[in-house]
């Protein structure tokens, strides 16, 4: 058990010196330490690039001809170091850091003495002309400062940031003002969306939005968040998938939609798992999975494009190249490679299973088994470092799709790997209404397990296809395990800006 009580009266120490100093300002100085409205604001980012050589040269052979741009910044104290008559210290702005040098000459004396006194965190506000050290360092040489916000708790120690990977994800406001990092990554995501977004509006898909509160949890396999809506007195579920929702808008005419949606499902955490995710969700009528699949592939290079080399984008000890033609192979080949038989051969697989120590080998359904036995020894043979398309699942796990033709037991179905991770999955849907009943049905009738007990059966969507649905493709593709694709980062909590925690006080009973 660890003792927190000296760090918590450190801490405690440290914040009364806090408040006894934004006392005493406001006593001596009349400062109000939360500030007000402020206009005419540059980022740092911004005024450092007004920075002009030439008039700061000018600036130091005569002094009283000052034609050095001028900037108003605000920004959070991160360095801080007080010279006398002199006082230098760096702000932080989600654009990145400058420098501001306070003369005690320069400004009123309340003022400089606010910014030599300032303590790590406090949010400030300053004006002057941008110039530059006798070191060579772009700053704001100050004529006005103010305070905008006292902090009244210590940051992490000598501002490194956060190094206790459970507290930067639990106080990220804090996280993302230490670590530069933290901010790009999340800017990136932005980024990242926004160019999805504008892909799919350049392809004519229109945005919608779905219901997250859903009578019947559909749309995918997994066990959903139960709610209560206490005014209709109905059981509610949040969604786990808006897949049937966006599937009524073809039977109601629109060609081509879209959603970036969130979804919830009430399963494991993992370094690949968060209970509440986004996913993009598009359909488009008369489309198939290729159709999908040459959809997904640009999107992602796209994607990649705008946040860096398309052709080299480091993933772990991976480099991934998404300027070139993704790869294929087909569900059963692979399958057969990893484990040794044909996924169509019952008896060797159920050989294989019990050979593998899996206690339910005799009695789980031979295709749940194939699955099961894809995801454990298939998956991890795929290179993590080329994106690749598996296509030609098994029509038994996938409920939603359509069939072959030629080959009834494989659909016309995708998923997509990249990194060992599924990064998107597509169909040519499913559209019709009897044999969706069916599939639904069995799905229904399948292993008695915890999904099962959530699932019943949309009565309202099988009535939709029977209105009609044009035959169609559908892709659901994951944005937050591109976001980690796309900026490097290995767990999902870090490209999540508030990914869900056990409460603080369970994980110090845990603790202790």
């Amino acid at each position: 058990m660890t003792d927190n009580k000296p760090q918590q009266q450190d801490e405690s120490q440290l914040v009364a010196a806090r408040r006894a100093k934004m006392g005493r300002w406001i006593d001596d100085y009349g400062v109000y330490p939360w500030g007000n409205r402020e206009d005419n604001l540059s980022s740092l980012e911004d005024a450092r690039a007004v920075f002009d050589q030439s008039a700061h040269d000018a600036f130091k052979e005569n002094s009283e001809n000052d034609a050095r741009p001028r900037v108003k910044v605000a920004g959070r104290c991160v360095q801080h170091r007080a010279m006398g008559k002199l006082t230098f210290l760096v702000i932080r702005d989600d654009s990145g850091d400058l420098q501001i040098s306070c003369s005690k000459s320069a400004m009123p004396i309340e003022q400089f003495k606010v910014a030599s006194k300032l303590d790590y965190g406090d949010i400030v506000v300053a004006e002057g002309a941008m110039g530059m050290t006798n070191k060579g360092e772009i700053c704001v040489w100050a004529d006005s400062f103010g305070l905008a916000c006292k902090s009244l708790a210590p940051p992490p120690e000598k501002f490194h940031g956060l190094s206790d990977a459970e507290l930067r994800y639990r106080q990220r406001y804090v996280d993302m003002y230490t670590s530069d990092d933290t901010i790009k990554t999340f800017k990136t995501r932005s980024r990242i969306v926004s160019t999805i977004r504008s892909f799919m509006h350049d392809e004519g898909y229109v945005e919608v939005e779905t219901p997250m509160m859903q009578p019947v949890a559909g749309g995918a396999a997994a066990k959903p968040f139960e709610t209560h809506h206490n005014a209709l007195g109905i059981p509610l579920f949040l969604r786990i998938a808006p897949e049937l929702y966006l599937k009524r808008l073809l039977v109601g005419g629109m060609r081509k939609v879209f959603e970036i949606n969130r979804n919830f499902r009430n399963e494991g955490v993992s370094r690949k798992h968060n209970p509440e995710f986004t996913m993009l969700e598009s359909y488009q009528a008369f489309g198939d999975c290729e159709t999908m699949l040459e959809l997904t592939e640009e999107m992602i290079r796209s994607a990649a494009n705008a946040v860096g080399d398309a052709s080299s984008m480091q993933f772990g000890d991976h480099v991934i190249d998404y300027a070139k033609p993704f790869d294929r192979v087909g569900y059963g080949e692979v399958f057969e490679q990893a484990v040794g038989c044909s996924m169509h051969d019952e008896a060797a697989i159920r050989a294989k299973a019990k050979e593998l120590g899996f206690g339910d080998a005799d009695s789980k359904n031979h295709w749940l088994l194939v699955s099961d036995l894809f995801d454990g020894y298939a998956e991890p043979m795929l290179n993590p470092s080329r994106p690749t398309f598996v296509t030609d699942f098994p029509s038994a796990i996938s409920p939603l799709t359509r069939p072959h033709e030629n080959e009834e037991t494989l659909s016309h179905r995708w998923e997509l790997f990249v990194g060992d991770m599924e990064i998107a999955n597509a169909y040519t849907e499913l559209n019709d209404p009897d044999l969706q009943l069916q599939r639904f049905t069995e799905q229904m009738q399948g292993a008695d397990d915890e999904v099962n007990a959530f699932r019943s059966l949309d009565d309202d969507f099988i009535h939709a296809l029977r209105v009609g649905m044009p035959p169609a493709g559908g892709l659901g593709l994951g944005i937050d395990r591109l976001v980690m694709l796309l900026t490097g980062m290995e767990s999902i909590r870090d490209v999540i800006l508030f990914p869900l925690m056990r409460p603080q006080e369970q994980t110090d009973e845990a603790d202790a």
